[in-house]
């Protein structure tokens, strides 16, 4: 029986505009989700130096994260045009994109290649489901760059240098266990909230490089037979390990 024709979703209007900013990775938390995949990490992670005005941030890294009495383990990569527009890609063992999170304006849409399957929501919603942290991206942004002074509503702790060295905001708080040489750019990260833990390990991250073009465009999905999914769902399918 031939399945009626669905539509892709509303970002998709959005997809082929011209890129606008987006706040980050903290999204990261697709490994809640892809527990099965291992983490990566190269010998010795690399950046670029931090310009005056940042407007896209760009990278590699491990997450780890704790919860409930399981661990889970991922390699993602990232990519973030300020204020509002972004994507985060979780990778496979052999490196092909095993989940991919897009983020524009207050939308987002998770999108898993492999099982021709998507799920849009509120942006907020989908951070909270996919991380557990409830960052907000321009918060996470602050964060990779080493700023503590935009983050209203943060308890944040500076180092005699001056670089962030922790914050706190209710019950969530993060530190910084390592930086990137003499810079106050973070390395290695650490979340916790009631019980929870989460480290964010930084391979590799770039400031404003030149874009890919269409690396937000969403028109895949209209021409690429995928299908609409409820949460439930696609989270059923990005614990299937078996491919199809």
């Amino acid at each position: 029986m031939k399945r009626p024709e669905e539509k892709p979703p509303a970002l998709y209007q959005t997809g082929r505009q011209e890129h606008r900013a987006t706040g980050l990775a903290a999204a990261a938390g697709l490994a809640v989700a892809l527990a099965w995949l291992p983490s990566c990490h190269p010998a010795k992670p690399a950046f670029s130096p931090l310009p005056p005005r940042v407007t896209s941030i760009e990278g590699h890294a491990s997450l780890r994260l704790v919860r409930n009495g399981e661990t889970a383990r991922s390699r993602l990569s990232f990519l973030f045009l300020l204020p509002e527009r972004g994507q985060i890609e979780v990778h496979d063992p052999v490196g092909r994109r095993a989940a991919r999170l897009f983020l524009i304006e207050d939308q987002a849409c998770l999108v898993l290649p492999s099982k021709r399957a998507y799920w849009q929501g509120g942006r907020e919603e989908a951070l909270g489901k996919l991380l557990g942290f409830d960052l907000r991206p321009e918060e996470m942004i602050d964060i990779l760059q080493g700023r503590g002074d935009r983050m209203a509503g943060w308890a944040v702790e500076r180092d005699s240098r001056q670089r962030v060295l922790r914050g706190r905001r209710d019950g969530l708080h993060f530190e910084v266990r390592r930086f990137f040489g003499e810079t106050g750019v973070p390395q290695l990260l650490m979340f916790f909230r009631n019980g929870e833990a989460g480290s964010l390990r930084i391979l590799r991250l770039q400031f404003n490089q030149p874009l890919k073009k269409g690396v937000l465009d969403l028109s895949f999905l209209k021409n690429g037979d995928y299908r609409a999914c409820p949460w439930d769902e696609m989270e059923s399918l990005m614990r299937d390990k078996d491919e199809n």
